[in-house]
């Protein structure tokens, strides 16, 4: 057990509170659904970037870097000026929907180079500028440009040019839980002498402006042992802490000039945003004023506030550097805290981070596989955010603040009004997304499994708890729509995190097995009930987290009127009842009473599969017989069907659903095995998706929507290199409709579906990402699951051609495997040492400083593997680390 592994053990056992600091807060929260009190619900525009300095938000924090307590009550991040921006850098910066030609999207270069899981160590890595920040120039070419044309970037600004920026490197490590050491260095990787001025800030969430009744704790100057200064932090929960303000050493070693302490409050400047005069003369932006503009009367000279900056003002010389150290911790102020053991605790903390992963398996890989491994974590950690929601509240408004318009109340997520959320958890990224999303949620706790199985398990509960679920048993969404509707994966992730932390901790954790499954019992009739429209065991399910992969937007009413019979909805379903199946005879070995739940689900099962070849009992089929594939089916209001002939990832999530129940598993529950046998003779009509093998034990049977015969056609298709298969995984869509577009023409209106390997050319969802042609890692790490569970009951000689056409054939592990090496290439370094993931940007490909550092975007270039969408959403895309480690380079 290595260090590390002591402290999650301490942790878990809550013998020690390591968890309660980490990276908890957002980098951006302006902009976002919490902070809207518009009439008609336009977040993006109410709350600006422009306010974001001079405005106290209501439900959460952010800044660079930053970490914070598990309730966000006191943040410590990192502000930067190079005396040129018009504003100080304290947050990200980026362009909301309506401003970039591809949607929502940050335009910075950070970079989450390593975290422990209980964050006892972190590295960030924050790329600045010498020269002004281009804010306009980025909205307004973005606004310029055409949906077709490539995304305005950073680096297309031209302001990182003849390396004239800094690397500021922010590194955190925990002597104890309380007690946190915050290192920052910075390089001028640039050829001249420049300024910087650097800002470690301390501050308070805004709790006490809202009902007028909360007691406002309080920063003020404290002048420490050793001739330190430092802030001292009084707070009615956390008592009294104190951050030591070390000075400044260069690269030459020579100590520079200690730190001002500037003080201002965590409150909105009315005046500049509204107009109105403010009650205090220290606002939010009171240090922004200060060191931009020169106006120091803007901060406190009394040195006391609820918002706090230590400033740093130096010159770099050419190439050269210069730490910094601080600390912040509990207790009244003690001599040498800043002294020889802070370099100790640093070495050690790194030391152990690197004996943490040795010991899960990354000393077996190549240095660059132990990099991405390294990196993929660090994101899925630093992307763990407090977030914080009470919707009665946010809809009604607080008691000391004017009442929200009254269109609100009819508008974005009225009916969740039960829902009250103060976690950390789980985020997709912490730019686009300072908010959960349900099924991201659930890719991420696989990889979260491997390094902190508690905190995977806990994620998983969490999202099925009272103030969470809806009482219809609705599993919410994500921020913006509450009631959207997600995959039903969150089955699959119980069960996998529960086979991943007994097989690493030899433990059957039953207890969680059993507490996520009574409520998904909930959440699986709330999808029988509400999305089966016909009691046809179809589903429409609706958007489904497919953005615009369909002819119509799915989470709307249809133009043509009538409802999508969704193969991928059904599918969907199909897969969760097998998983609440696997996950009923797991209890079962326990407890015989989920025998028979095991039962209603077996059957369920049995009669989804069936629905989708013979609809309705009307000989109507999902399955298209002539083409060996499958289709949504559009059921108009006439009551004719039409066949929807696109070829995409809704026709190949049917192989999702796949099964093995092995005779030694089910002669151990009886009534189980009387139920399904009976069931197996009496409805012989539904036979059809069980394919059994004879074994010693008795009969090995397996449970699929598709059937080893069917499985042939599919895979042909998802195997071609001219439709699904591509050099970096499985397209969402069959490269077959570039030269073939799909066309549907109704009601006088033609709708076209073109395959679009790169970003969205349309405006569904705000044109934020794209199912028409990229490669997305969430569904292609289900299909080599799914691939892998066929292998395990056809063996090798159930062989398919790989690529099709090439002759060659391969069993299903195999190709599974060759699957997984094709998403593991979009991040390694081919032939020429180009990574595929960079596509043609030369900075990254080429410059020492960049080609070592890692995103895991949203999705990827379906032809030649480039990053697009979101550039920092390791959250599913970290499941490569996963791949790594099953599998190697």
């Amino acid at each position: 057990m290595t260090a590390e592994h002591r402290r999650l053990d301490e942790a878990r056992r809550r013998k020690a509170h390591w968890k309660r600091w980490g990276p908890y807060l957002s980098e951006r929260s302006w902009g976002t659904v919490r902070e809207d009190y518009s009439p008609q619900g336009t977040a993006w525009e109410y709350f600006p970037h422009d306010h974001a300095r001079s405005r106290a938000y209501r439900w959460g924090e952010d800044g660079l870097a930053g970490i914070s307590d598990r309730h966000q009550l006191i943040c410590l991040a990192l502000a930067l000026w190079n005396g040129r921006d018009p504003i100080l850098k304290e947050r990200l910066f980026g362009l909301t929907g309506n401003e970039g030609n591809c949607g929502e999207d940050v335009k910075e270069y950070y970079f989450y180079l390593d975290s422990t899981p209980t964050h006892s160590y972190m590295k960030y890595l924050y790329k600045y500028s010498q020269q002004a920040y281009p804010y306009r120039e980025l909205v307004e070419e973005s606004r310029r440009r055409r949906r077709g044309e490539f995304e305005f970037e950073l680096l297309d600004t031209g302001i990182f040019d003849g390396d004239r920026y800094f690397d500021v490197f922010v590194e955190y490590a925990k002597a104890s839980p309380e007690d946190i050491l915050m290192r920052i260095s910075v390089f001028n990787r640039g050829p001249e002498a420049v300024p910087l001025h650097v800002l470690p800030t301390l501050w308070f969430r805004n709790t006490w402006s809202w009902d007028g009744n909360t007691a406002k704790p309080f920063l003020e100057r404290s002048d420490l042992p050793d001739g330190y200064i430092g802030v001292k932090c009084v707070h009615p929960y956390y008592g009294t802490r104190y951050l030591y303000c070390g000075g400044m050493s260069d690269s030459s070693g020579s100590h520079l000039a200690r730190p001002q302490l500037l003080f201002t409050e965590n409150e909105t400047n009315v005046q500049r945003l509204f107009g109105v005069s403010h009650s205090s003369p220290y606002t939010k932006d009171g240090i922004h004023e200060a060191i931009v503009h020169g106006r120091i009367e803007a901060t406190n000279r009394l040195s006391q506030g609820s918002k706090a900056a230590a400033h740093y003002s130096l010159t770099l010389a050419p190439f050269g550097s210069a730490t910094l150290d601080l600390r912040f911790r509990p207790g009244p102020p003690e001599a040498g805290a800043l002294g020889d053991g802070f370099n100790d605790i640093f070495s050690l903390r790194r030391s152990e981070a690197d004996e943490f992963y040795a010991a899960l398996g990354c000393r077996r890989l190549c240095d660059e596989s132990q990099s991405v491994i390294r990196q993929a974590f660090a994101g899925l950690l630093w992307s763990k955010q407090f977030f914080h929601l009470d919707l009665k509240r946010w809809l009604n408004g607080d008691p000391a603040m004017p009442e929200p318009p009254p269109q609100r109340k009819l508008g974005r997520n009225r009916d969740w009004q039960h829902l009250y959320n103060a976690d950390v958890i789980s985020m997709p990224d912490k730019w686009e997304y300072p908010w959960y999303a349900a099924w991201d949620l659930a890719f991420h706790c696989l990889p979260l499994a491997v390094v902190d199985p508690d905190f995977a398990k806990e994620q998983l509960v969490l999202l099925l708890r009272e103030w969470y679920m809806h009482p219809n048993g609705q599993i919410p969404a994500y921020e913006w729509a509450f009631g959207d509707v997600n995959p039903p994966v969150h089955a699959w992730a119980a069960w996998r995190v529960y086979k991943i932390d007994r097989k690493m901790s030899g433990r059957a954790d039953l207890a969680f097995l059993e507490r996520v499954f009574h409520k998904l019992l909930l959440n699986f009739t709330w999808w029988v009930n509400r999305k089966d429209a016909e009691d046809n065991n179809v589903f429409q399910g609706g958007f489904l987290g497919l953005d615009n992969i369909g002819v119509f937007d799915r989470s709307r009413e249809l133009p043509t009127g009538g409802h999508l019979e969704q193969s991928d909805g059904t599918s969907w379903m199909g897969m969760y009842c097998l998983n609440m199946l696997a996950i009923a005879m797991e209890l079962a070995r326990h407890d015989r009473a989920y025998a028979d739940v095991a039962s209603k689900f077996f059957e369920h099962f049995v009669y989804i599969a069936g629905a989708m070849h013979n609809l309705g009992g009307e000989g109507i089929e999902l399955w298209d017989k002539e083409d060996g594939f499958y289709y949504d089916v559009l059921h108009l209001p006439s009551g004719s069907l039409l066949p929807i002939k696109l070829r995409s990832m809704v026709g190949l999530i049917p192989i999702f659903a796949v099964e093995t129940l092995d005779p030694e598993t089910v002669n151990r529950l009886p009534s189980f095995k009387r139920r399904m046998q009976w069931f197996i003779d009496n409805r012989a009509e539904l036979g059809e998706n069980i394919t059994v093998q004879s074994a010693p034990a008795g009969q090995r049977r397996m449970l699929s929507i598709v059937n080893p015969r069917r499985l042939q056609r599919v895979l042909r298709f998802m195997l071609d290199e001219n439709e699904f298969l591509s050099p970096y995984g499985i397209r969402a869509l069959s490269r077959h409709h570039k030269d073939h577009p799909y066309t549907l023409n109704l009601n006088g209106n033609q709708h076209r579906v073109d395959y679009e390997p790169a970003e969205s050319r349309t405006g569904l969802f705000g044109g934020n990402s794209n199912w028409r042609g990229p490669v997305w890692f969430p569904v292609n790490f289900l299909i080599i699951e799914s691939l892998q569970k066929y292998h395990y009951f056809l063996g090798d000689s159930f062989q398919v051609e790989f690529p099709t056409g090439s002759g060659q054939t391969l069993n299903l592990w195999q190709v599974a495997t060759q699957l997984s090496q094709r998403l593991i290439r979009i991040f390694m370094r081919d032939s020429t040492g180009r990574r595929p993931l960079y596509g043609g940007t030369r900075k990254f490909q080429e410059d020492p400083y960049w080609r070592d550092l890692i995103l895991f975007h949203e999705y990827f270039h379906g032809d030649n593997g480039a990053g697009l969408g979101a550039s920092h959403q390791t959250g599913w895309t970290g499941l490569v680390a996963k791949l790594l480690l099953q599998s190697g380079e």
